[in-house]
């Protein structure tokens, strides 16, 4: 099931994806919910971030090969660390780079949405806790990275954290295609079978140091083949079984 929220005549709403409509949501997106047989033309609404994310947790060099363009070890442990949710954007939002010096890269990511709250959560279970998947580009400040030896302002401006288009809720997440273009140019492609440490192994790690709750966002890391973006770029993110975001860049 595909899960989208949306914006129509100034009014916001959840809904599921069927073909070229939607079928709106009534109750809570993490509880109780029905759908309603009433349907939406999909052109008649403008796609927003899946959700707005109650924590947003992000997994550094969890592809071997990615850790190595960027001349760093793989780590023996989940890397984890936190960015701000108010950098989450949608589909088909504007990108916008704060500055035009600082090398500013795009990292396309599966995104795993936690349903459920839970506190150490055993690896075994993990899919108990998930709600779903969506794409997510984890723009990255590299200067600053480099500059304050941890990642949260490096990752945490405004419109950082594209999510969507969408939350695809029945997905096996072991063997998926991941994919970026930028101006139609392929720069990341890979499997998350290629990760270090899988999804089940992430949401372990995590939730062993704080709960995992619902609306809570992972970005389980980046394939190979960062790139700085640039104004006037357009990137696009495509994750098998899911599908594809896509947003422009300004300076």
């Amino acid at each position: 099931m595909k899960i989208l929220r949306y914006e129509k005549e100034g009014e916001t709403g959840y809904g599921v994806l069927k073909g070229d409509r939607i079928q709106p949501l009534k109750g809570s997106l993490f509880g109780s919910f029905t759908i309603c047989t009433e349907e939406i033309p999909r052109d008649e609404v403008r796609l927003l971030s899946p959700l707005d994310p109650n924590k947003l947790i992000l997994i550094g060099r969890n592809y071997a090969a990615h850790a190595a363009e960027g001349g760093k070890p793989v780590p023996e442990e989940p890397l984890m660390f936190l960015a701000s949710p108010t950098a989450v954007i949608g589909p088909g939002e504007i990108i916008r780079l704060p500055n035009l010096e600082d090398r500013i890269d795009h990292e396309a990511e599966l995104a795993v949405v936690i349903g459920k709250r839970g506190k150490g959560i055993p690896r075994d279970r993990a899919k108990e806790y998930i709600f779903g998947y969506t794409c997510g580009n984890d723009v990255s400040n590299r200067i600053l990275q480099k500059k304050d030896g941890q990642y949260t302002r490096a990752k945490s401006f405004d419109t950082f954290k594209p999510l969507g288009p969408w939350i695809e809720t029945d997905l096996d997440p072991s063997n998926l295609s991941v994919r970026l273009t930028v101006n139609g140019e392929v720069r990341q492609d890979g499997w998350t079978e290629e990760m270090i440490f899988p999804v089940p192994v992430l949401v372990e790690a995590i939730s062993a140091v704080f709960p995992l709750e619902p609306g809570d966002v992972i970005l389980t890391g980046t394939p190979s083949g960062v790139s700085p973006l640039r104004p006037g770029d357009e990137v696009q993110v495509e994750i098998e079984g899911i599908g594809s975001l896509t947003n422009r860049v300004e300076g």
